[in-house]
């Protein structure tokens, strides 16, 4: 698995794990469990997780995922916005950390920005990194404007939207971030609700390449310097799939068909948000 080296000197894999919507059906906990652990023997050792997702009841999924390999595995998770105080985030991290059978998370992100001051929420993180409970800090939905805010450069990631029908960061944000040297985390770079990989842009270049639908979009993203993607599936069949997209190269030719289905913004627009 190729990998992307965060500021710090630590490498995180190209293709990680999401989580979003896992724990939520009790039926399919053990379908859940058995793919991520799938995925972390493929090398996607990095899994994204939060406390929004099912309430707890994704990073218990992850927490049982884990249990026997949790040194292999390079463990984020995201706090609320209203956990998000000088308060709330140390509560919120133990009561992650209990549920993931950890102590201590190698990314903690704020899940997008709220009522609290982004200045407040960083000194809770760093007060967090102190105490061994996280060992590096990010966020999550933040735009421009909130970046340069917050102008902290040991901020590790910024985790948004991002996929070929999703390609506003590509205006300013993410040029901004790979400046700083600010990888840039895409959520749902497979899209949602199955369009994007039925496009027929999308499925003549997976033709061409003897590839899946899936496979392309990923390989778009990975295409972008400081770009890791975390695609979410319980399907072993998938999960091989999404492990082996960073080999796939696209050519400018798939590249400018892309552009001509997707064109690449034109100006600045509001941050995408799911």
């Amino acid at each position: 698995m190729r990998s992307l080296k965060l500021a710090d000197g630590a490498r995180v894999p190209l293709v990680g794990q999401g989580t979003w919507h896992m724990g939520e059906n009790p039926p399919e906990r053990g379908n859940e469990i058995a793919a991520l652990r799938l995925g972390i023997e493929l090398g996607m050792t990095l899994i994204d997780t939060a406390e929004m997702y099912a309430e707890g009841g994704a990073e218990e999924v992850v927490g049982e995922a884990i249990r026997s390999c949790r040194d292999q595995v390079f463990l984020v998770s995201k706090v609320y916005p209203h956990n998000a105080s000088r308060k709330g985030v140390p509560e919120a991290c133990e009561r992650s950390l209990r549920r993931l059978g950890t102590d201590c998370l190698d990314l903690y992100l704020l899940h997008w920005r709220g009522q609290y001051p982004l200045a407040e929420t960083v000194e809770a993180f760093e007060r967090l990194k102190e105490a061994g409970k996280i060992r590096r800090w990010g966020v999550s939905n933040l735009d421009l404007d909130d970046m340069r805010e917050l102008d902290a450069p040991d901020c590790a990631v910024n985790q948004v939207l991002y996929n070929p029908q999703e390609r506003g960061i590509e205006f300013d944000l993410l040029p901004w971030c790979q400046a700083q040297g600010i990888p840039v985390m895409a959520y749902c770079p497979l899209g949602q609700g199955g369009g994007l990989l039925r496009h027929q842009a999308i499925l003549d270049i997976a033709r061409r390449h003897g590839a899946e639908p899936a496979q392309i979009a990923l390989a778009w993203s990975l295409r972008q310097p400081e770009v890791l993607v975390i695609p979410k599936s319980s399907n072993p069949a998938h999960v091989r799939l999404n492990a082996s997209a960073a080999e796939l190269t696209l050519s400018a030719d798939d590249l400018a068909l892309l552009d001509k289905a997707f064109p690449p913004p034109s100006r600045s627009q509001p941050l995408q948000m799911v």
